[in-house]
């Protein structure tokens, strides 16, 4: 879980300071500068989505596998 949290919490990190420096470098305008940024934060939302149904996969499986019956080893 802390993986995924570091993971996600990268993610955020990442995608403001792509923003804040696209905002102060790039010479296009403002509806142009919004439309990046738009398309940006999409981009990071599914990947947070792709990110967050992985890991519930792993955890379902893992969640299966220890509820299943153990067979004692005598």
């Amino acid at each position: 879980m802390r993986r995924f949290m570091a993971f996600l919490v990268g993610a955020m990190i990442g995608g403001l300071v792509g923003a804040t420096v696209s905002l102060l470098l790039a010479p296009s305008s403002g509806n142009e500068i919004r439309g990046q940024l738009q398309d940006r934060a999409e981009r990071l939302r599914e990947e947070i989505r792709k990110a967050a149904a992985e890991r519930r996969l792993e955890l379902e499986e893992q969640l299966s596998a220890l509820r299943a019956p153990q067979n004692p080893t005598a």
